[in-house]
């Protein structure tokens, strides 16, 4: 069986010009990223969007795809699932930012070396890529 999930790496510029990254805390306490499973006669962007939105109370706009995380886990319902996770670079345009209570812990924005510093000391190792590469895609290297 195959499950595909969305999200994004969302940024904004501040009234000063400053870019800044949103991070989650997700519910087991873990830096992560929105993302969730696509609904029946969704996109991949659609799911990516509505996900955002869902979890961190913003709207956005995707301005381009980062990568693509796909791994296996066993589920007792339906066995083996291969999964897959789109992830995009999405600019934030509206909404205020809240956290989905029953979904995550917390949402904030950080300054970019300061998201990429969380994201190595206590996000999940297969996300690296994704903040690296979003970090890239907005001109900033992470070594």
């Amino acid at each position: 069986m195959k499950e595909i999930s969305a999200g994004g790496v969302v940024y904004r510029r501040t009234e000063a010009g400053e870019l800044q990254i949103q991070l989650i805390q997700d519910r087991y306490g873990k830096v992560s990223l929105p993302k969730g499973k696509m609904e029946p006669g969704e996109t991949v962007e659609q799911t990516a969007l509505r996900e955002i939105a869902e979890e961190t109370g913003l709207t956005g706009v995707i301005v381009k795809p980062i990568d693509q995380i796909k791994y296996q886990y066993h589920d007792e319902a339906k066995g083996t699932v291969d999964k897959e996770v789109h992830y995009y670079l999405v600019e934030a345009v509206g909404g205020s930012l809240q956290a989905q209570v029953e979904e995550i812990r917390g949402v904030d924005w950080f300054e970019p070396m300061d998201a990429w510093r969380r994201q190595k000391q206590s996000g999940y190792d297969n996300n690296n890529r994704i903040l690296s590469g979003a970090l890239l895609l907005l001109g900033l290297k992470t070594d």
